[in-house]
């Protein structure tokens, strides 16, 4: 007989109770435990669904950047691997956009040439210059040997504060020249960041005819790299000292008439006014700081007292060795002021009408403030014109408000130049003697350097 028949009999029809009681496992118990038994699944499964959906909340934006930032660095991997692949058929593309180019260590303001190696094709261009780049390693890729070429050491030349760190060489780039002014591989980090900011500050003075190019930085590795414009009649003060050499006049580009004195200080004046204008103080005017172009373009250099002094504050090193270009006020230890270039200007046009000799060469330097303040200035040289005296006089005045503006010594200059000679060379007879130059220009002792 079924279990159904068996229940009927044992209860009566209406006792509910009693069917309940015999039905009470089918009924009660076994939905209790389904239920019982969904919650604990159902629960735990909440519980996980609602922490993991919290935490992906918290780092989304993390993850987010991390994988923008993973496909930004694939992307630029990517780029720098087509570009260094195709370097040579889109060279002239890649000059187009230099400029908007970043070194990885470059300061803002810079032009890194990337990309580029030194080919480390080294000649000697003297028997006692050995070049210490020969020893680099050669770099396979065809685009870096086209970078640079005929690369040789610059000849050593006089220098009044010797750079250990930077050696200098000339190359070729573009199918022009350019000096390789190149950081020692065995510089410390902060020769590295000098060199670096040194460049930044050159770049951010910005470009001007009359102040050398300077066509790009390479600071994504080492050797650090500044490539400059190269000048080739380099330093004025050299050029002088050729041109008194030359008494033959046989060297035509040697030749320094009245007229082209007022042309180079014109444009060295240009450049002063301009740096007036980016309120830079230059601070270190003389021949030795103006380089010279193969169609004797003049250009001013020697920005390093003017880095230094931006810097650090003040202008250590050089400056206590170029007394007898300074202003009585800077001798003084007066703050240094654009009217004191002004005093420096007229000093440089003294040079370039001696061929290169130093001023108030019979004053040592210790006594030049009180030579000064006794009213003495700088005496007319014989090849020195009436128009040119007047202008270093103008400039050389002792109170510094009564000295020319850079504005009115460009048009002074340029007034000048309309009716200069131009036909006749300046002479001086007496030859040019270095260990005397050192004496008369108060510097303690000579080194070799390079001009830039």
């Amino acid at each position: 007989m079924s279990s159904s028949s068996t229940n009927v009999t044992v209860c009566a029809s209406n006792d509910t109770l009693c069917t309940i009681k015999e039905h009470q496992v089918e009924v009660i118990i076994v939905p209790a435990l389904l239920l019982f038994g969904t919650l604990v699944t159902l629960v735990p499964l909440f519980i996980l669904r609602y922490c993991c959906d919290h935490n992906r909340t918290r780092v989304r934006t993390p993850q987010h950047y991390h994988s923008s930032s993973h496909r930004q660095t694939e992307r630029h991997h990517h780029h720098h691997q087509h570009h260094t692949n195709h370097h040579h058929s889109h060279r002239t593309k890649h000059q187009n956009h230099r400029s908007h180019l970043q070194g990885i260590d470059a300061p803002p303001g810079i032009n890194p040439l990337e990309h580029e190696e030194l080919p480390m094709s080294v000649t000697q261009v003297r028997q006692n210059v050995r070049p210490t780049m020969a020893a680099a390693p050669q770099r396979s890729t065809e685009s870096h040997h086209e970078a640079f070429s005929q690369v040789a050491v610059l000849p050593q030349t006089f220098s009044i504060h010797p750079n250990d760190t930077v050696n200098f060489y000339r190359a070729r780039m573009d199918n022009k020249n350019v000096v390789l002014r190149v950081l020692k591989e065995t510089a410390s980090s902060s020769e590295k960041q000098k060199f670096l900011g040194f460049a930044s500050f050159v770049s951010g003075l910005g470009p001007h005819p009359f102040i050398p190019s300077l066509l790009g930085v390479m600071s994504a590795q080492s050797p650090l790299v500044m490539v400059v414009e190269e000048l080739q009649q380099r330093d004025l003060l050299g050029f002088l000292w050729r041109c008194r050499q030359d008494n033959s006049g046989l060297q035509p580009s040697c030749d320094m008439t009245e007229k082209r004195i007022f042309t180079m200080a014109a444009q060295v004046a240009s450049a002063l006014d301009y740096l007036h204008s980016q309120n830079c103080i230059h601070g270190n005017v003389g021949a030795r700081s103006v380089l010279v172009s193969g169609d004797m373009t003049a250009k001013l250099w020697g920005f390093g007292p003017a880095y230094r002094r931006r810097t650090q504050g003040s202008s250590t090193g050089e400056d206590t060795v170029i007394k007898k270009w300074q202003a009585p006020e800077v001798l003084a230890m007066r703050p240094i002021t654009k009217s004191s270039d002004v005093w420096s200007f007229g000093i440089l046009i003294y040079e370039m009408v001696t061929l290169g000799d130093p001023p108030f060469a019979q004053v040592m330097s210790s006594e030049l403030l009180q030579h000064l303040q006794r009213g003495s200035h700088l005496k007319r040289p014989d090849t020195c014109s009436n128009s040119l005296y007047s202008i270093i006089r103008s400039c050389c005045h002792f109170n510094a408000k009564s000295r020319l503006s850079t504005s009115e010594l460009i048009r002074m200059l340029k007034a000048g130049e309309s009716s200069a000679n131009g036909r006749t060379a300046i002479r001086v007879t007496e030859p040019f003697k270095f260990e005397k130059y050192l004496r008369e220009a108060g510097f303690a002792e000579a080194y070799n350097y390079a001009v830039l």
